[in-house]
């Protein structure tokens, strides 16, 4: 109640936010695959009226008292290549020198040129995530490779010989803000297509309430607040695999033909990861909750935040042709 920002906003940068900041240690299993706590989400919203980015500010205040190292160290902007972004989380770097006597090579040593990034956590906020999506469209840029495999808690490295950074086991998640026209403009088939764009939460926004003299939360309300996060934060810190006990296990069997049967076309291509989206919230609402195992109310909470998320891109793309000339046309004779 004492913010004009939009409940949606709140919690999905909220939930992204802690996510990053427990770092890599909970984890779910699907097959013979690993899901961290890694995510992305991209607010979808007027400029301005939007709120998105006071929404922001409010998560930002919680966590700066809860991980001032976070704070001070894993939080970034900027991205412009698969280069950069890795550069954010490197690992040491060394090279091979030669040891000479009189001009002479005696033998050879390892020498470290960079120390790289011991805190391999990285959230990277995009007020103008357009300018990310322009940036992806260039050729030879990798950004988009590199997020899809960051997505997936890949190690990150490029062949590029120029470069020759590599991630060890990072932990990256991305939060962005974007008008829907700009989004339509800018995100193209491709990367539908690649798995760019099923690898974010899309959430419509707006502004939730007017408030003339302006949304504050109190510092006694922000510090209780504080104090159950970084409880949270604590205790996720010590868990290592995550399993739904057996009603969950009930309830998933349910849904999961559904969540994994996809849609046709272009918003098909975007919510395609629905399951492991879906499991990836279940296990933050878990997490929250002081939680060694993912109860039917933490499943059912990523269920409902994944069907806003769902009927949010349907809005965004649902009337798209997934053709970007189709589109492009459309848009002119529709006046937008």
């Amino acid at each position: 109640p004492e913010t004009e920002s939009d409940n949606a906003a709140l919690l999905t940068q909220f939930l992204i936010t802690f996510g990053n900041v427990i770092g890599r240690c909970p984890h779910f299993i699907a097959e013979a695959d690993k899901h961290f706590t890694i995510g992305n989400v991209c607010l979808v919203g007027e400029t301005a009226k939007g709120k998105k980015g006071s929404s922001l500010g409010h998560v930002q205040r919680v966590f700066q008292r809860v991980d001032e190292d976070w704070t001070k160290n894993c939080v970034h902007s900027g991205l412009s290549s698969g280069e950069g972004l890795i550069w954010c989380v490197r690992d040491e770097i060394t090279k091979i020198e030669a040891i000479k006597s009189n001009g002479v090579v005696k033998d050879y040593q390892e020498v470290v040129i960079d120390k790289g990034v011991a805190d391999k956590r990285a959230l990277v906020i995009e007020s103008e995530f357009a300018s990310v999506l322009r940036v992806m469209a260039r050729d030879g840029n990798t950004l988009s490779a590199i997020i899809r495999n960051a997505w997936d808690g890949k190690n990150l490295k490029t062949m590029t010989k120029n470069s020759p950074a590599k991630a060890t086991e990072p932990h990256i998640s991305i939060i962005g803000h974007i008008t829907r026209n700009e989004l339509l403009r800018y995100l193209d088939n491709t990367e539908c297509g690649n798995g760019f764009a099923n690898r974010f939460l899309w959430a419509c926004v707006k502004r939730s309430k007017v408030l003339p003299e302006g949304g504050k939360v109190s510092e006694s309300e922000m510090t209780s607040l504080a104090e159950k996060v970084n409880e949270a934060v604590s205790f996720s810190r010590s868990i290592g695999e995550i399993k739904r006990d057996s009603e969950a296990k009930e309830l998933w069997e349910k849904v999961y033909a559904e969540l994994s049967e996809g849609k046709a076309g272009l918003l098909g291509a975007v919510t395609a990861r629905a399951e492991a989206q879906v499991m990836r919230l279940a296990c933050l609402y878990a997490l929250l909750d002081l939680s060694y195992t993912i109860r039917l109310e933490h499943l059912s909470a990523g269920l409902a935040l994944w069907a806003y998320c769902e009927d949010s891109a349907k809005y965004i793309f649902g009337e798209t042709l997934g053709d970007p000339l189709a589109d492009e046309i459309k848009r002119v004779l529709d006046g937008e």
